[in-house]
């Protein structure tokens, strides 16, 4: 009786007193594989990652810096097939691309900005003239895209006598013989190295 009267005053205190020694642990966060790898939506590079790291293509890239369509080479958004002339082929123009067809010297009649705004305009010409809004496919026979300058169709030409293994790209070239010397994917398009450079229109 004695002990019945003993336990039923002592329990309450008892498991009051485990409940308070109680130590919450918070959950853990996730660890699975998913849970790591949520904020990275993909591990290809953008277009402008490769151009960035590209040291060859750095002149044509200071140049589609300074047009409206550089935003969009980091965006998921578009896809671009780009013709990317390397240094060498870009410093063995006569024109300069911000020159145009013609050398714009400054001479009375013509301000500081007008020839800024000309220069923009040559650059932009140039830099859309390399650039093909979409996907293309590479074949035995030519075949043409429209780029981003109005107007301005680009050829690709089958090269007789290649080896049949080798990379579509390898087996054609460009106008005046431009030949694509590489080729880089990106998540939102190709980036083609070539030896030469597209003229615009």
């Amino acid at each position: 009786m004695r002990l019945s009267l003993l336990l039923a005053f002592i329990l309450p205190f008892a498991v009051s007193a485990s409940f308070q020694e109680q130590i919450i642990i918070p959950p853990m966060p996730q660890t699975n594989e998913e849970s790591i790898a949520s904020p990275f939506t993909s591990s290809q590079p953008t277009l402008a990652d490769l151009l960035t790291i590209e040291p060859s293509a750095s002149i044509y890239y200071s140049y589609a810096r300074e047009t409206e369509w550089s935003s969009r080479f980091s965006s998921e958004s578009v896809w671009f097939t780009m013709l990317v002339p390397t240094n060498k082929a870009v410093m063995a123009l006569a024109q300069k691309p911000h020159q145009g067809p013609e050398p714009v010297e400054p001479h009375i009649g013509i301000s500081e900005q007008e020839l800024d705004e000309s220069s923009k305009r040559n650059v932009a010409r140039w830099v859309s003239a390399h650039i093909i809004p979409s996907r293309i496919s590479l074949s035995d026979s030519p075949v043409s895209y429209e780029t981003l300058q109005d107007g301005k169709l680009v050829t690709f030409n089958p090269v007789p006598d290649t080896k049949p293994d080798s990379p579509e790209w390898m087996r054609v070239t460009l106008e005046d013989g431009v030949r694509i010397i590489g080729m880089k994917e990106a998540q939102n398009g190709v980036l083609y190295l070539i030896d030469g450079t597209v003229v615009p229109n």
